[in-house]
C-alpha cells in the first residue's frame, strides 16, 4: 500500500512570499516551479502551497472566489498543471490548501444570496438570519477581532468567524457537501496528490445558535468548556468520511491533512480514524515552551492518542499563522539564542516517529520581522482588531535568495517586494548558506539526509531512556538514538555511542546546553 504520507517531511509554500517570476513583487506560480529545485536538494517529500485560487486577496487567499481557477496574481491555470507535473517529475508530491469553512464575498453563491433575499433557496448555503432588535443574532466573536455578523441592507445577519469579507458555509446543505466532494475531484484528477483542509474543525454550528458567553476570539474551543457551537462538533466526522471516499476513487496515494485547533491530543485523534483523514497538525507541539518536561508530555500524549486509531503523528514548529520558532525560542535573549535552540528543535522533530511539516524559510533561519511599517501590514486581524493585534505579515515576508540587498532574488530587478524584508537577511539567503556547511540550512539538508537513508527513523516508535531534569533521551530502532538537552549544564553522551549529527560542536565529548545530537551505536 503507499501510505508515503505516514512519515513523509512536508514543506509549506506560502506562495505570495517564496518566488516571484513576473516581476511584480508578488510570489507566484511560475516563480515556485522556478525554485522547486531548492526543495529536492534540501531533501523534503513533498510542498503544500497556501491557496492559489481566484480571491480579492482580503486574507491572502484563504478568501477563495472560484476554487477551479488560478488568481491571475498567482499565474494561470495552465501554471498549476505545469507545477505539480514538475514537481512529480523532481520526485515531489503536491499538497494543495482548500478553503471549506467558508468563500470570498465575491463568490457567485453569496452574491446571488444577497440578491435573492430573505429566506431564499440561495440564502440556505449560509448563515443567514434575523437579529435581536439592532443586536445580531448572537454573542459570537471573529478569529480576527470584532463580531461575527455582519447585517446587509434588508435587515438580515450573515455569520462570517473570520473577516466580513469571509462567509461561512451552512455544511448542514447538500449542495455545499457535494460542491465540494466535486471540488476535490477536479483537483485530484488534474494530479495533486493531496489537500490541506482549513479550518477543519469550523465546519458545522450548533443550529439553535446560542450565544458563548464570553468574547472569546480563539480558533480553539477553550479546554475547560464542554460544547462549543462552531468549534469541533462531532458532526464534522461525517463530512470527512465521505471525503475519504472522494480520496479513494484515486487510489491510496491520494490524502489529507486537517488544520485542526482542538485542545486535546484525543480530540485530534478523532479525525484521523482509519475512515476519516489521513493526518492532522500537531499545534500542541507548535506552540508548546522550550522546556523538556512539557515537550515529553506532549510527545507522550500525542503517540498515545494517534496509536490508539492507527494514524502517524505530525510535527510541526512554524506555519504562516504563527511567529516563527526562531524568535519564540529567543524570548527576551536575542536571536542567537533563539537559532540554536531551533537547530536544536529540528533534530528533535525530525528524531520523532512520523512525518514533520517545515515552513518556508525556517531552512534559513529567519525570523519573526516585527517592525514592518504600519502602512505595508496587510493581515485583516491589524484593522479588525481596532490596530490593537499587528496579525501574521511579520512570518510572511518573502525569502531571501540571493545577493546582499533587497529584493535578494525574490524578484527581478528592483522591484520592491508586497512587504518589506530586513536588510540584515543579507547574511541569511539560500545562495550565502549553500556555500556553508555549517549553515541552518545546511544542518537542514544533512539532518533530512540522514532521516531519508537511517532504518529507524520515519513512522514507528520510541523507547524514553533514562535522563536527567532538562534532558530528552530516547531510541529509535535499530540503532539510533537523540539526545537534546535543554538543562543548565551540558550532559553526557549515552554510552557505547557514536555522534551521526549534532546541531551544535560538543564541548569536550559533552552535550553543550540548548544543542541536540543524533547517535549510533558504536
Amino acid at each position: 500500500m503507499n501510505e508515503w504520507w505516514r512519515d513523509a517531511v512536508v514543506y509549506e509554500v506560502y506562495v505570495r512570499s517564496f518566488a516571484d517570476a513576473d516581476g511584480d513583487g508578488t510570489g507566484d506560480l511560475a516563480g515556485l516551479r522556478s525554485r522547486l529545485g531548492h526543495l529536492a536538494d534540501l531533501g523534503v517529500d513533498a510542498v503544500w502551497t497556501t491557496p492559489w485560487y481566484r480571491s480579492p486577496m482580503v486574507d491572502g487567499g484563504y478568501d477563495v472566489e472560484d476554487h477551479r481557477a488560478v488568481d491571475p496574481l498567482f499565474g494561470t491555470d495552465s501554471d498549476a498543471v505545469d507545477l505539480v507535473a514538475e514537481a512529480h517529475r523532481l520526485g515531489l508530491r503536491v499538497i494543495i490548501d482548500v478553503v471549506p469553512n467558508h468563500t470570498s464575498d465575491h463568490h457567485r453563491w453569496f452574491r446571488a444570496a444577497l440578491a435573492a433575499g430573505p429566506g431564499s433557496p440561495e440564502r440556505a448555503r449560509y448563515h443567514f438570519r434575523p437579529g435581536r432588535g439592532e443586536a445580531p443574532p448572537t454573542d459570537w466573536r471573529s478569529v480576527f477581532g470584532g463580531p461575527a455578523w455582519t447585517r446587509v441592507p434588508d435587515g438580515e445577519w450573515y455569520l462570517h468567524l473570520f473577516a466580513p469579507e469571509q462567509p461561512d458555509l451552512n455544511w448542514d446543505h447538500p449542495e455545499v457537501r457535494a460542491e465540494f466532494e466535486d471540488l476535490l475531484r477536479f483537483w485530484f484528477t488534474r494530479g495533486v496528490d493531496g489537500v490541506r483542509i482549513d479550518v477543519a474543525h469550523g465546519l458545522l454550528k450548533d443550529p439553535r445558535f446560542p450565544d458563548l458567553g464570553s468574547d472569546d476570539e480563539e480558533i480553539v474551543r477553550p479546554p475547560d468548556r464542554g460544547a462549543h457551537p462552531h468549534w469541533d462538533l462531532d458532526g464534522v466526522h461525517d463530512i470527512y468520511r465521505a471525503w475519504r471516499k472522494v480520496a479513494g476513487e484515486f487510489g491510496p496515494g491520494r490524502v489529507f491533512v486537517a488544520e485542526a485547533w482542538v485542545d486535546r491530543p484525543d480530540r485530534l485523534a478523532r479525525y484521523v480514524r482509519p475512515d476519516e483523514l489521513h493526518t492532522a497538525f500537531n499545534f500542541e507541539f507548535l506552540l508548546c515552551d522550550w522546556d523538556a518536561g512539557a515537550l515529553r508530555a506532549v510527545i507522550d500524549r500525542t503517540l498515545e492518542a494517534l496509536n490508539a486509531v492507527g494514524a502517524p503523528a505530525t510535527w510541526v514548529l512554524s506555519n504562516h499563522d504563527v511567529v516563527r520558532h526562531v524568535t519564540r525560542f529567543a524570548g527576551e535573549s536575542g536571536l542567537e539564542l533563539g537559532r540554536r535552540r531551533a537547530r536544536a528543535a529540528l533534530l528533535l522533530m525530525l528524531a520523532l516517529p512520523g512525518g514533520a511539516y517545515l515552513y518556508q524559510g525556517e531552512e534559513l533561519g529567519l525570523e519573526e520581522v516585527e517592525d514592518l511599517p504600519e502602512a505595508a501590514l496587510a493581515d485583516p486581524t491589524w484593522e479588525r482588531s481596532g490596530h490593537t493585534r499587528r496579525g501574521r505579515d511579520g512570518c510572511r515576508v518573502p525569502l531571501p535568495w540571493s545577493g546582499t540587498a533587497p529584493p535578494f532574488g525574490f524578484t527581478g530587478g528592483d522591484t520592491p517586494t508586497w512587504l518589506p524584508q530586513p536588510d540584515h537577511w543579507r547574511e541569511l539567503t539560500a545562495e550565502k548558506q549553500a556555500a556553508d556547511p555549517g549553515s541552518m540550512l545546511g544542518l537542514y539538508r544533512a539532518a533530512l539526509a540522514v532521516r531519508r537513508e537511517h532504518p529507524a527513523l520515519g513512522d514507528g516508535t520510541l523507547t524514553w531512556l533514562p535522563a536527567r531534569d532538562g534532558v530528552l533521551s530516547f531510541t529509535r530502532e535499530p540503532g539510533f538514538g537523540c539526545v537534546v538537552n535543554l538543562s543548565a549544564e551540558p550532559c553526557e553522551l549515552p554510552e557505547s555511542t557514536r555522534v551521526l549529527l549534532a546541531s551544535a560542536p560538543l564541548e569536550d565529548g559533552r552535550v553543550p546546553v540548548d544543542v541536540a545530537v543524533w547517535l549510533v551505536r558504536s
